[in-house]
């Protein structure tokens, strides 16, 4: 007789092979909620190096902290832990910790019950351009100018700017329906930019005996702006939610600070003339007068202290499950009041501006579904906006000052009002139809104002408009769409601006008859009334933003899964305004068009491509005062190609190529006959051109489950042509021979 021997542990593997069978995809979920419940921490260390010199890559490292070195430590970290006792999480995250533009945050919360969070980050922008100069003080309040002997002999200055911010968060649940929130954030932001000054001699706001009888002179600096200021910004709200109704109310308050009030350089010595030769020498012409000089030194203002405090509730409202409201009130106080008694010649009884702008906002909307195929939404919003600033006269031209002006004020009222309808029509088309309106009251124009430039203003401006859109689903895998909105803006008559010897604007009629408002203590009522003919001439400028307006835009996209590896959305968009005004200068009209295609293309489940092509083309046709005709153009493409895939179980490897070339192009005719025959012996302004070509690959290698190592190579070359700082390797000059320069092609 034969004995069975069992054999235990194979009869235990037997037995849990069963159980992987029956039940290893149940398994499987509950791994993927274990890894939700209890998620893993992770840290990435590695190094970075860029090529080329620090000029070679100004572009690439303008914002991403890689441009002073050639190697950099990356450092990235994502700690998460659980208390599994009290329900607590902790997280601590850190991102470019080794670079200029780290990033770090701690938190814990007892999801339901409460929440902290500390934030900090870092961000900088490095000015691609570099600046050749002698100044002494760059970037401070008091730089001391001084002329080189030639343009590029000085010392090189790269303009940086940092900011460092730092939030702090709070959340508490008061109870199962109402939650408090509240946030600080601080931002210091130390640096200088680019920024200068320049005057003319004599001119309207340097007339004799300001400038020297006789001597006609100007002069332009390279004076970067000193930063050091600070915002701080706090928000505080209750939220409250029931089964129909939800509420946030609360505070949000904003606080800017500048270190520096003013700015105000000095000049060593003598500055160059147009033709960059210096100024006293013979041949040279005058020396640099006292007026101009002195009028360099003035200390330029910098931005103001400035605060804002606002009140807001919004919320939203379900009447029924498919009828719902949402509301928002907001009142808003903003003031500005820094002191500006350093700068003297103030108007009397004043030392600031005293700035205070009070602002109301209500918003109502509404979106129903009355039946099951129509959808309706409406929208309509209200802006009241009330400007106390003090009037008082704080600018003179002129000697003695015949000509002085107040500063304005602009307390705008604006209405908004949208209505929409969708349909589902038969077929699998859906159809919408919207209708909008707009009105805004500009308010009564400061009489004592000066308006210079301009041949009238207006007072009131409506726009009305509509949207048509049809879409069908053709088919499971094709769905089109195509659209078309237009509106009209007009508005009230034109009021006429007096000259600048009377000041402020007339009440004027578009019969070019009305009131006058003047300030009888500069000048007469009569002598402004014999301007009031000249408002309809053929010359006349209107301000674009208060003319006349006609509006047309199409639009069409579709959505395509070709196959079940291939899908396909294309989009196209053209547009064109056109501008009416009673003058025939200004801008007339205006073109956009966009087009796009995006593919996506899976090779196999391991291999997929993708890719797209754009193009942006925007033409604006501006006929100036002086009579020359613009066609200013901007054209601009993109494409890009992407590929990810892994070749093994371990190995994953990517790329994306990237293309950009953007064109401004500056197409003149007419104007005088010396401008008509410079264009066309010089063939007009040169194109402005931008072209960038990326390329970004990566490889990613599994050492085990827990570790991997990667690697990215990034290549990058840009190719720039703009005139406006240098043309033909002839950068340009300032008049203590400083000048601006920008590498036009780089690689790194």
């Amino acid at each position: 007789m034969r004995t069975l021997q069992t054999r235990p542990g194979f009869s235990l593997k037997i037995v849990a092979l069963a159980l992987l069978a029956a039940f290893g995809s149940a398994h499987a979920a509950d791994d993927e909620i274990a890894a939700l419940i209890r998620p893993d921490s992770s840290v990435s260390i590695g190094a970075a190096g860029v090529t080329g010199a620090e000029n070679e890559r100004s572009i690439f490292g303008q914002y991403n902290g890689l441009r002073r070195q050639d190697a950099y430590l990356l450092l990235d970290l994502d700690v998460i832990k659980r208390d599994d006792a009290t329900g607590t999480w902790t997280t601590l995250q850190g991102r470019n910790l080794g670079l200029d533009t780290r990033e770090i945050r701690f938190g814990q919360q007892k999801q339901g019950d409460w929440k902290y969070s500390f934030e900090y980050d870092e961000m900088i922008r490095r000015d691609p351009r570099t600046i050749n100069t002698s100044l002494v003080g760059a970037g401070s309040t008091a730089p001391v100018v001084s002329r080189l002997a030639t343009a590029g002999s000085g010392s090189d200055v790269n303009l940086e700017l940092k900011r460092k911010n730092t939030t702090i968060a709070l959340e508490k649940w008061l109870s199962s329906s109402l939650q408090f929130e509240a946030s600080f954030r601080n931002e210091d932001k130390n640096g200088a930019r680019m920024f200068g000054n320049g005057m003319a001699c004599p001119s309207g706001s340097a007339p004799s005996p300001l400038c020297t009888t006789g001597v006609t002179q100007w002069a332009q600096l390279m004076l970067p702006e000193p930063i050091n200021s600070s915002t701080q910004q706090f928000d505080a709200k209750l939220n409250y939610a029931s089964d129909k109704l939800m509420l946030s109310g609360g505070y949000y308050g904003s606080f800017y600070s500048n270190q520096y009030q003013s700015m105000a350089a000095s000049i060593n010595g003598e500055l160059s003339n147009p033709l960059g030769n210096q100024m006293g020498l013979p041949g040279n012409g005058p020396a640099l007068g006292a007026g101009l000089r002195g009028m360099l030194q003035n200390p330029i203002a910098l931005p103001p202290d400035s605060q804002a405090h606002q009140f807001y509730l919004t919320g939203n409202y379900a009447f029924t499950p498919t009828t719902k409201a949402n509301f928002k009130y907001a009142y808003t106080h903003a003031a500005q009041t820094d002191n500006f008694s350093v700068f003297g010649g103030a108007p009397g009884g004043r030392s600031d501006l005293g700035a205070k702008v009070d602002t109301s906002l209500y918003q109502l909307g509404l979106t129903s579904r009355p039946i099951s195929k129509l959808s309706l939404l409406a929208n309509v919003r209200y802006e009241d906006r009330n400007d106390k600033t003090p009037i008082a006269y704080y600018n003179v031209e002129g000697n003695p000052a015949t000509t002085a002006f107040t500063n304005g004020n602009y307390s705008p009222k604006r209405l908004n009002g949208k209505l929409e309808g969708t349909y589902q029509l038969p077929d699998g088309y859906r159809a919408t139809l919207g209708f909008n309106y707009e009105s805004l009251d500009r308010g009564t124009f400061v009489s004592t104002n000066s308006v210079a430039g301009l041949s009238g203003l207006r007072q009131k401006s409506e726009e009305t408009g509509y949207r048509m859109e049809l879409r069908r689903s053709m088919s499971e895998t094709l769905t089109g769409a195509i659209g078309y909105s237009s509106s009209h803006r007009s508005g009230s008559a034109w009021l006429k601006p007096l000259s600048l010897s009377c000041t402020g604007l007339g009440g004027l009629s578009d019969a070019g008859r009305g009131v006058i408002v003047g300030d009888p203590s500069l000048t007469s009522v009569t002598a402004c009334a014999t301007f009031n003919n000249g408002i309809y001439g053929v010359n006349s400028i209107f301000p674009s933003s208060m003319t006349d307006r006609q509006r047309d835009k199409i639009k069409m996209s579709a959505d395509w899964a070709a196959t079940d590896q291939l899908s396909l959305q294309f989009m196209a968009e053209w547009g064109q305004d056109n501008f009416s005004s009673p003058g025939t200068k200004g801008l007339r009209s205006s073109y956009m068009g966009f087009y796009g295609v995006d593919a996506a293309y899976a090779l196999s489940e391991d291999w997929k491509l993708t890719g797209y092509w754009s193009r942006g083309d925007q033409t604006m046709h501006v006929d100036h005062s002086t009579g020359y005709l613009a066609a200013l153009r901007n054209l601009s493409d993109s494409y890009g190609f992407g590929v990810i895939g892994k070749p093994t179980s371990r190995l994953q490897v990517g790329g994306d190529l990237l293309l950009i070339d953007d064109r401004d192009e500056y197409k003149q005719r007419g104007g005088s006959t010396a401008n008509s025959t410079l264009l066309s012996r010089l063939g007009g302004l040169p194109d402005v051109t931008f072209q960038q070509f990326t390329l970004k690959l990566f490889g990613r290698y599994a050492l085990d489950k827990t570790s991997a190592v990667r690697m990215d190579l990034i290549h990058q070359q840009t190719k720039l042509n703009e005139w406006t700082w240098g043309y033909n390797g002839t950068p340009f000059v300032y008049s203590d021979n400083s000048t601006v320069t920008l590498r036009p092609s780089q690689s790194a």
